[in-house]
């Protein structure tokens, strides 16, 4: 087992990766080695805190599309789906000015996955600020166990997901306050406390995680009707809902 904590893009990043017999250290360093210089990459490209970054730069006029790495013109594409896709509760412009955060930390995350991946290392757990990536399974016949922290009550789980090849995200205020607008009334949304998507790909489900925790009650109906997506949530007077399909990624 190897597990690495690294600081970057404003939270901690941990990786746990469970090698397999014969798998050489050398190549679990190396990968994790690129994992981490890809997370610092994206940091530098897409941060708005940055004023140098590519993003920043690209908000104020600085730079043309053309002009920027291939990955900001996939990042921005996807954006444009998300709008799409939860109309119009996505947004990559929050507050009018250009910020495709909601959506870069989930890509970053997936994609630092797949680097492990290529590298034969089939069984880790990628967590961005307590968004989860999780690849196989970390002993043979045990599945991964996720906790999800219940919003308003410090120190109480609000479910325990297990699985394998899974992507879980939450949404809420717990950890940075009310950071998520409504970009239909431009007020932060009240309805939520929390809301964790569970899906296959950690691109698409913290992405709509955040679009689902603005939609408030309307996000259970939503959810439902999303092919491989389901939803816990935690409303902002203490009740519990869960989608359809939530139980069988509450137990082994």
């Amino acid at each position: 087992m190897t597990r690495h904590a690294e600081p970057v893009m404003g939270t901690v990043f941990s990786f746990d990766v469970r090698e397999d017999p014969g798998v050489d250290p050398g190549v679990v360093e190396r990968a994790l080695a690129d994992a981490v210089a890809w997370l610092h990459q994206v940091d530098a490209t897409f941060s708005t805190y940055r004023p140098g970054s590519v993003i920043s730069r690209l908000g104020r006029g600085e730079l043309d599309l053309a002009d920027c790495p291939p990955d900001v013109a996939d990042v921005l594409d996807r954006c444009a789906a998300a709008e799409t896709r939860t109309g119009g509760y996505f947004t990559m412009t929050p507050g009018g000015a250009l910020d495709p955060s909601a959506m870069v930390k989930g890509w970053a995350i997936e994609r630092a996955s797949q680097i492990l991946l290529k590298a034969g290392l089939v069984r880790h757990s990628v967590n961005g600020g307590g968004d989860v990536r999780l690849r196989g399974e970390p002993e043979p016949g045990r599945p991964w166990r996720v906790g999800v922290a219940h919003p308003l009550r410090p120190g109480r789980l609000a479910a325990v997901i297990t699985g394998r090849d899974l992507a879980v995200a939450t949404s809420g205020t717990a950890e940075r306050g009310a950071h998520i607008v409504d970009p239909h009334t431009g007020r932060p949304p009240t309805a939520l406390a929390s809301i964790t998507l569970v899906g296959a790909d950690m691109t698409e489900t913290d992405s709509m995680a955040t679009a689902a925790f603005a939609m408030g009650e309307a996000a259970r109906e939503w959810v439902e009707d999303q092919d491989g997506l389901e939803a816990l949530a935690v409303t902002a007077t203490g009740h519990t809902w869960r989608t359809s399909g939530f139980a069988r990624h509450t137990h082994a």
